[in-house]
Formats: C-alpha cells, sequence, structure tokens
C-alpha cells in the first residue's frame, strides 16, 4: 500500500479483537517510534508498552472508555521536557510536537500492519502518573491501544484543501 493510500485507510479504531499482537508486529511499530524525526535528535520521549490482561480495572481508571482495554496492548507516549529542543528565539519547548511526531509514526505503522491505534489525549493525567509509575520530569501525553480491529473504517469527513492550504502567506 502507497503512503496516500495508508494516510486514507487509517481510522481511530474503538472496538478491538482480544487476538494476541505478534511479537515481530510489535517490534516494527516500536522501531517506528524510534525512527520518527524529532526536533535536533533529542528523541526526548519514552514509551511505556503495558499488556492489558489483567490490568484492566486499572487501565479503566486512566481512560474510562470500555474499548481502551479490549486491545491486548496500550501504549502510553511520554516526553520529557527537560530533553526537549527548545527555540531560542521564544523559548518554545518541542517536546509535545515531538511525542506527536512518535505517536503518528506507531499509528501508520501499525495501520501499515493490519493493527488498529486511536489517539486519547482525553485521559487523566493523575491516575496515569500513579498506575504507571512516572517519575518526577516525566509528562504521559497520549495513549493508544494496540490491536487487531474489530470494526470497519467509516467515511472520513474532512475539510477540503482550499480551506485548510494557504500559498505564499494567509
Amino acid at each position: 500500500m502507497n503512503f496516500i493510500d495508508l494516510t486514507k485507510s487509517r481510522y481511530s479504531v474503538r472496538a478491538y479483537r482480544p487476538d494476541p499482537i505478534e511479537e515481530g508486529k510489535l517490534n516494527q511499530v516500536l522501531t517506528a517510534a524510534q525512527m520518527a524525526p524529532t526536533a535536533a535528535n533529542r528523541q526526548p520521549f519514552r514509551l511505556i508498552v503495558i499488556n492489558v490482561p489483567g490490568r484492566e480495572q486499572d487501565l479503566l481508571k486512566i481512560y474510562q472508555r470500555d474499548w481502551f482495554v479490549q486491545a491486548p496492548i496500550i501504549i502510553c507516549a511520554c516526553g520529557i521536557p527537560v530533553e526537549g529542543w527548545v527555540r531560542g528565539f521564544d523559548q518554545k519547548n518541542y517536546t509535545d510536537v515531538d511525542v506527536a511526531i512518535v505517536m503518528d509514526h506507531i499509528t501508520l505503522a501499525a495501520a501499515s500492519l493490519g493493527l488498529g491505534t486511536c489517539w486519547i489525549a482525553a485521559f487523566n493525567p493523575v491516575s496515569a502518573r500513579e498506575i504507571l509509575k512516572l517519575p518526577e520530569g516525566v509528562e504521559p501525553i497520549v495513549f493508544t491501544p494496540l490491536g487487531y480491529p474489530a470494526d470497519q473504517l467509516r467515511p472520513k469527513v474532512r475539510k477540503s484543501l482550499s480551506e485548510l492550504i494557504h500559498y505564499e502567506q494567509w
């Protein structure tokens, strides 16, 4: 599948089969994250790969949707702001941007392997810190289940290119 077709076929999966993920596929997804570009190649992120079976009740404290714990794996992408690149002009720290790029690589790699994901930012950060035992200075940024979809791609609604793209200036 070419890249444009991959972007069109990837969707936010909200129903998962419990089937285990092959180690080779998981490693490919994690390698895609490792290869993600980050500002000044600082790689100010860490991933927590969580095996779901037996941890459902704790994980539901992080995000309270039953489908969140249907997949066999959940990945939490964390940022480490002190490791991030900072733009000199205005001191903007790029850690959140870098983590977003990493998660995008994860979601696209997963889709290319027939796996589903769903970007989750509306989680409880206090519960996430506690349950995952995050040390000071490590911030949970985004979660995704990782597993085989049990639902189907629905039609995507997107703004037109003319609404999104400007040439030369605003």
